[in-house]
């Protein structure tokens, strides 16, 4: 399609659409190509040109000599405020993770007490460290016997008494 054919877009014959308004491929397609520039110019000479054919004036020694310098700074700035907000947040998630990893623990202590006082009454620390000292003292016990020689007397009679059992 060229640029002066309309295409389908809903325009009526004399180039305007439903809202009364002509559309910009219209105007653009009537307008004098001469004036109309899609890149920049190669010159300040061209610039001038352009200028003229416009039918005006515009001084160029400010705009052409001085150079605009742009600061990334309002970048930086965003990106920091960003970053800023972000290890809020995590501290924030951080103050409540740790708020909940301590009421498991508590939970978990109150839990222990509660299935030690229902396993063995009252004072069930007390009971347990009892238990716990008669288990260490029957081990010393144990270990002072003489083990070997009853060990070494009593293994043929287990293996006997083992091997008459699965005979059966």
């Amino acid at each position: 399609m060229f640029k002066d054919e309309f295409g389908d877009t809903g325009t009526n014959g004399e180039g305007r659409d439903n809202a009364g308004t002509a559309p910009a491929a219209f105007e653009e397609a009537n307008a004098n190509p001469d004036l109309i520039r899609r890149e920049g110019f190669a010159s300040e000479a061209e610039y001038l040109a352009y200028i003229a054919t416009l039918g005006g004036h515009a001084p160029v020694e400010g705009i052409v000599e001085d150079r605009l310098l742009v600061s990334n700074d309002h970048a930086l700035d965003g990106r920091l405020r960003d970053l800023r907000e972000e290890l809020e947040n995590l501290n924030a998630r951080l103050h409540v993770i740790r708020r909940q990893a301590a009421t498991v623990v508590t939970e978990n202590v109150r839990w222990a007490d509660a299935s030690a006082h229902a396993q063995l009454g009252n004072q069930p620390w007390l009971k347990l460290a009892g238990a716990m000292a008669a288990a260490f003292v029957v081990t010393r016990g144990i270990r002072l016997l003489p083990l070997g020689t009853v060990t070494t007397t009593a293994l043929p009679l287990v293996a006997a008494a083992m091997n008459r059992k699965f005979a059966r």
